[in-house]
C-alpha cells in the first residue's frame, strides 16, 4: 500500500510538471485572500474494501469481494489557506459491511467524521499556476466514528490522495483513494488477528471516491506585483535625471550671471523659451506576460515628455520589449506590441495627437539585467 501511494504522488507530480504554461510560474508568489475566499465544499461517492482486525491483511486474497465491499457517501468543508495548504472537515459512511466469517458479512450503519490538512503536491513542487488544469493533494487527519448498529464509538485516523481535474475556476471533479484506520471494536467484533502487522490489529478501510469540488465565494490567488519592475529605474534614467538636473542648475547659474552683469532694463524684456530637452529614452515597466502598465509613477517622466512634446508639435518614438527569457519569439512578438501601444494610448490621453507618435517592437530581448528590466516600453523626442 505504501509503494502504491508513493507511486501515485509521483505519478501526479509529475503530471503537474507536465500541464505547466510555457511561461515560468513563480512560487510563493501570490497575495494573502480574506478569510472569506477559497472556501469548498465537496461530495462524492465511495466504494470501500473492509479489513476488520480479526483477518490477516497481508495475506487475504479477496480485496474486492463482495462480502468485503460497500458503498459510502463522503461530504467535506474546507478553506486553502495557501495555494500549498488547506484544511477540511470530512464526514462519511451510512452502510458497512462486518466480516463474521470466510466470505460472508453482515451489514451494520456507521458515520465517520475527521479533520484534515490537505496539502497540495502540484503547487507545493511547481509553483501555482492558475490554469492548471490538474492538482495532486496529499491529506491525513483524525477523528471519531460511531457503528450506530452496534452503538460503538472509536478513534479513527485517515491519509489518502486527492486527484482534481478543474472544470472551469469554480468547479472541479475527484479521484480520491485514501486509507481508514479505526479501533478493533468499531466493527462490532473486538477480536485482533494473529500476527504483528500494523494493519492486522486494527480494523481498516481502503476506499476509491468519485466526487466533485465547488468553490464558494472567490477562487484562486491574486499575483504579487513583480517587485523588481516596480522598483526598477534602470541607470540610463538615473544618467538622464541627473543630466537634466546639471542643466537646469547650469542655465539657472547663466542668468543669475546675466541679470548681475546686465543693466537694469526700462521694460521686462519677454521670457527667453528654451526648446532642449535631453533626447534619453524614459522606461516603463511591466509584469511577467502583462501589458499594463505596473506602476502608475512609471508615467511621470513619460508625462514630461508628453507635455514637451505637445507644447512643440514633437514627434515620440514609443518602443515595445519583452524579456527573452520568457516565452517563444513569436509571443515576446505579439507581447511588445502590446506594450507599446498602452504607452502610446497614455501618451495620447496627456495631449499627444496620435499622428505624432510612431510605435515599435522588438520582441523579446536580453539587453539588461536582471531580465525583468527588459520587461518595458521606451518613450523618447525623435524631433
Amino acid at each position: 500500500m505504501k509503494k502504491l501511494l508513493v507511486v501515485l504522488a509521483l505519478a501526479g507530480i509529475s503530471f503537474s510538471a507536465m500541464a505547466q504554461d510555457s511561461d515560468p510560474v513563480l512560487k510563493n508568489s501570490v497575495v494573502t485572500n480574506s478569510f472569506w475566499s477559497n472556501w469548498f465544499v465537496q461530495v462524492g461517492g465511495q466504494w470501500d474494501v473492509f479489513y476488520p482486525s480479526q483477518s490477516n491483511f497481508g495475506s487475504s486474497k479477496s480485496p474486492v469481494k463482495s462480502f468485503r465491499t460497500s458503498p459510502e457517501v463522503a461530504v467535506a468543508i474546507g478553506k486553502w489557506f495557501s495555494p500549498e495548504m488547506g484544511f477540511r472537515v470530512k464526514g462519511s459512511g451510512i452502510w458497512g459491511k462486518r466480516i463474521s466469517g470466510k466470505d460472508a458479512s453482515e451489514k451494520y450503519k456507521f458515520w465517520s467524521i475527521q479533520a484534515q490538512p490537505v496539502f497540495n503536491l502540484s503547487n507545493i513542487f511547481c509553483g501555482y499556476n492558475p490554469a492548471r488544469v490538474y492538482n495532486l493533494s496529499l491529506f491525513g487527519g483524525a477523528g471519531v466514528a460511531r457503528n450506530m448498529s452496534n452503538n460503538n464509538y472509536s478513534m479513527s485516523l485517515g491519509i489518502g490522495l486527492l486527484n482534481q481535474f478543474y472544470v472551469c475556476e469554480k468547479l472541479a471533479v475527484n479521484l480520491e483513494l485514501g486509507w481508514n484506520y479505526y479501533e478493533p471494536k468499531f466493527d462490532g467484533d473486538g477480536r485482533v488477528a494473529l500476527g504483528k502487522r500494523v494493519f492486522d490489529s486494527h480494523d481498516n478501510i481502503l476506499y476509491a471516491e468519485v466526487g466533485v469540488t465547488y468553490n464558494i465565494g472567490k477562487a484562486g490567488w491574486k499575483n504579487c506585483p513583480d517587485v523588481d519592475a516596480i522598483k526598477a529605474l534602470s541607470q540610463s534614467q538615473i544618467d538622464a535625471l541627473n543630466a537634466q538636473l546639471a542643466d537646469a542648475n547650469g542655465e539657472i547659474a547663466r542668468l543669475k550671471n546675466l541679470l548681475a552683469n546686465q543693466p537694469k532694463p526700462t521694460a521686462a524684456p519677454a521670457p527667453e523659451h528654451v526648446k532642449e530637452f535631453i533626447n534619453t529614452p524614459v522606461s516603463v515597466f511591466f509584469n511577467i506576460g502583462k501589458s499594463v502598465i505596473a506602476e502608475k509613477k512609471d508615467l511621470v517622466n513619460v508625462q514630461a515628455l508628453a507635455k514637451y512634446a505637445a507644447a512643440n508639435n514633437n514627434k515620440l518614438l514609443v518602443v515595445g520589449y519583452a524579456d527573452k527569457a520568457t516565452g517563444n519569439a513569436k509571443y515576446n512578438q505579439t507581447l511588445s506590441e502590446k506594450r507599446a501601444k498602452c504607452v502610446a494610448d497614455e501618451l495620447v490621453k496627456m495631449g499627444v495627437k496620435a499622428e505624432n507618435i510612431k510605435q515599435e517592437a522588438k520582441g523579446g530581448v536580453d539587453a539588461l539585467s536582471p531580465i525583468s528590466y527588459n520587461r518595458r516600453a521606451t518613450v523618447q523626442v525623435t524631433d
